[in-house]
């Protein structure tokens, strides 16, 4: 009968990080938890669970979102890393990969998991939207604009297509431009409208200058789209520009007459 070799020793001298290599373990955590970091983390679930979010601050909504992610880690100051560099907890979350990835200890699991929170951000607030029309949803439908487009870095105009109760039928990127300008062409809006057997829609894009007044080629350009609609049965009932925390109407400004 065969024997196995039992694994080598390692050598006499060999430190933990090479008896790990030795034996094809998986590598010493550089940065383990400390001590009372698991009571410090049930303390946050606690006050999380009892008091809702606005019991924590940015730099412990971060902690918790990236120990999900980094367990072994103590992820404190890597929360208060991120909002020393980006600001707040939505420019944090809202922060481009391949920004974030710069971030040391972050990685591609911390960086997952806080773009994980931004889309799960998109979702909740795109079905509240979907629940009712839009038109007596209004608040709900400019907070979902503010999650989508106030933390872009270039402009991005999208289309909400609308059915004839006014709810929403699909949310759609008509394109992304630089940081002032986003072609907007009426013939691929009508097309796609026409597609989807819309019966209105709603415009929107965001201006990362944090200007929110709309720019003289906004208006022109709306009003040429919103003439072509019509002819074919098609209303153009608002062009949104978010600017920050700041959401204009075209609509209440006047400016669709």
């Amino acid at each position: 009968m065969a024997r196995t070799k039992p694994p080598p020793a390692p050598p006499p001298h060999a430190g933990l990080a090479e008896t790990a290599m030795l034996f094809d373990l998986a590598p010493l955590d550089p940065q383990p938890q400390t001590l009372g970091t698991d009571g410090h983390r049930a303390r946050m679930r606690t006050r999380l669970l009892t008091g809702g979010p606005d019991a924590l601050a940015d730099h412990e909504m971060l902690e918790m979102v990236l120990f999900l992610a980094l367990p072994r880690r103590d992820t404190k100051p890597l929360g208060r890393t991120l909002l020393s560099v980006f600001g707040d907890f939505a420019s944090v979350i809202a922060a481009p990969p391949a920004d974030l990835m710069r971030i040391d200890g972050l990685g591609e699991a911390g960086t997952a998991a806080l773009k994980l929170v931004q889309a799960a951000a998109h979702r909740l607030a795109k079905g509240q939207i979907r629940r009712q029309p839009i038109l007596a949803n209004w608040p709900q439908l400019t907070d979902y604009m503010l999650a989508t487009l106030a933390h872009e870095k270039t402009e991005q105009c999208r289309v909400l297509y609308l059915d004839s109760a006014n709810r929403l039928l699909a949310d759609e990127i008509l394109g992304r431009g630089t940081i002032n300008h986003t072609p907007v062409y009426p013939r691929e809006v009508i097309r796609r409208g026409l597609e989807l057997h819309a019966v209105a829609f709603v415009l929107a894009h965001n201006h990362p200058s944090g200007t929110p007044h709309p720019s003289r080629e906004d208006i022109v350009m709306t009003k040429a789209l919103r003439a072509a609609a019509q002819t074919l049965g098609i209303e153009l009932i608002d062009h949104l520009i978010v600017a920050g925390e700041e959401v204009v109407s075209f609509r209440q400004q006047g400016l669709l007459n």
